[in-house]
């Protein structure tokens, strides 16, 4: 950021130095506009070409100052240059801007903040999705290593504006906070609701009197990683079979899963209205749909074959990898 500022007074220096010299020439020595700019241009770039008109004394002193000022304005740009280009900076900022570039061509991504162990498990499975998404981290180190596998990163505070700003918030579609400290999580959810009111957001807490705070503040989906495991762990002692069975119904990636969500949005047309039945993916794919989303978020588990597939609804749907494939391939 030092680097940027002294470029911008340099180049802000010479822009002064140009306007004195074509103003000096213009009003005190009666040069035409043409030859003003000429004579300003000639001088400061000190490329030794003779004067368009013979100069007064007066006229020299001006173009003498003039020469002296441009030496030291292009001195102090050569210096700022050469201090970024030791420091870094030039190239640093030169990636960051390709980075930002590449962030603000995308579309109905994912913002991640944060890179522990829960922002690390999201990423895992966005990946596998192939989803597009940027981290939003304040650890340089972790920034690398995201960087030298090809992940999209911004560096910075998740909880500021400008961070998520920079981080595509406008054009994201969800946004995961799983950052480890709760009052974060609610700031960023804060500033994200705020910004975009689309937006799906997922945040991460760690005490139960966070949750309800979350949900006010704007929060889709509050997860409580600690009270999952330890239930996890009970339905293991409870109902060992029933959850070893459950955990087997992968969704892991693109060719293993077992379990996929179709909105009936993305359906050919012809299916707007119709009904399960008439849909006929057991006989088409081989998959199940053992569950149904209406517009209104309810959800209803092993749907009859009438439910009619109204717009903004959504089915969830059984299947060996194969057969979601061939779903996918279809639908």
């Amino acid at each position: 950021m030092v680097f940027k500022s002294k470029l911008y007074k340099a180049l802000f220096f010479l822009l002064i130095v140009l306007t004195v010299g074509f103003l000096g020439y213009l009003f005190l020595f009666d040069f035409t506009v043409v030859n003003a700019i000429y004579m300003t241009v000639i001088t400061i770039s000190t490329v030794g070409f003779s004067e368009v008109v013979p100069l007064n004394d007066e006229a020299k002193i001006f173009t003498i100052f003039l020469i002296l000022t441009s030496i030291s304005v292009f001195g102090y740009a050569v210096s700022a240059f050469s201090e970024a280009l030791a420091s870094g900076d030039f190239f640093k900022q030169i990636k960051l801007r390709r980075v930002q570039r590449k962030i603000d061509k995308l579309k109905n991504h994912t913002i991640v903040c944060g890179y522990g162990r829960n922002g690390m498990q999201a990423i895992v499975k966005l990946k596998s999705y192939q989803k597009e998404f940027v981290v939003v981290e304040k650890d340089k180190e972790l920034i690398k290593a995201l960087e030298a596998d090809g992940t999209l990163c911004v560096e910075g505070d998740a909880t500021t504006d400008e961070v998520l700003i920079s981080a595509g918030i406008f054009n994201s579609k969800n946004l995961i906070t799983a950052l480890p400290s709760d009052a974060d999580n609610l700031f960023v959810v804060l500033s994200a609701n705020q910004l975009n009111k689309k937006c799906k957001i997922i945040s991460r807490a760690s005490n139960q009197s966070s949750f309800s705070k979350l949900k006010i503040a704007g929060a889709n989906n509050v997860i409580m990683p600690d009270k999952l495991g330890g239930a996890h762990m009970a339905s293991l002692v409870v109902t060992p079979d029933v959850l070893e069975f459950v955990d087997r119904l992968t969704i892991e990636g693109e060719t293993t899963a077992n379990l996929e969500e179709v909105a009936v949005n993305d359906l050919p047309k012809e299916y707007l209205d119709k009904t399960i039945l008439d849909l006929d993916l057991r006989k088409k794919t081989g998959c199940t749909v053992i569950g149904y989303k209406e517009a209104d978020g309810n959800y209803m588990i092993n749907p009859e074959a009438s439910v009619k597939l109204v717009a903004d609804s959504s089915l969830i749907v059984l299947g060996r990898p194969e057969q979601i494939l061939k779903l996918r391939e279809l639908f």
